[in-house]
């Protein structure tokens, strides 16, 4: 299992430009992103990840927003709930983000991702990052059908 920390994901509204020429749209990764993935690689490279998972593998997602500097007063007043009100970005757009900047660098492509899990974690005195844990699965065997061969006499 490999475990990253990573900075915390642009907008998915940063992360994808799109330019209008004439009837010709395109859809295009904007710089912003670039540097993300880039940084996201470098990280990945400092963890010892020198080439991508191959075939299956599971994502586990802990995303933690920035704690306010009146993180205090709000868990004075709002309880348990306090970081309700904590601006994070939405779970499936850091999802989105964050698989397209592992692609090609911790995991060989998003389409081999089987089992996805993210947490929205309370935010905490270590800043705004994602704690991320990519486990490699094993494909399983089929055996076939054992009985079949055995022949009663």
């Amino acid at each position: 299992m490999i475990t990253l920390t990573l900075p915390y994901p642009i907008s998915a509204n940063r992360y994808w430009r799109t330019a209008v020429r004439g009837t010709f749209v395109s859809t295009y990764v904007s710089k912003e992103a670039e540097n993300f993935k880039e940084q996201v690689g470098w990280l990945c490279k400092a963890a010892g990840i020198r080439t991508p998972l191959t075939g299956r593998v599971a994502i586990s997602v802990q995303l933690y927003p920035n704690r306010p500097q009146d993180f205090k007063t709000r868990m004075r007043k709002l309880g348990a709930a306090w970081d309700d009100g904590v601006q994070c970005i939405d779970i499936d757009n850091a999802n989105k983000v964050l698989l397209d900047a592992l692609k090609g660098i911790a995991i060989e492509d998003d389409k081999w991702v089987r089992r996805l899990s993210s947490e929205r974690m309370e935010p905490d005195e270590h800043g705004a990052r994602v704690v991320l844990r990519i486990e490699q699965l094993a494909v399983p065997v089929v055996q076939g059908d054992l009985l079949g061969a055995v022949t009663c006499a």
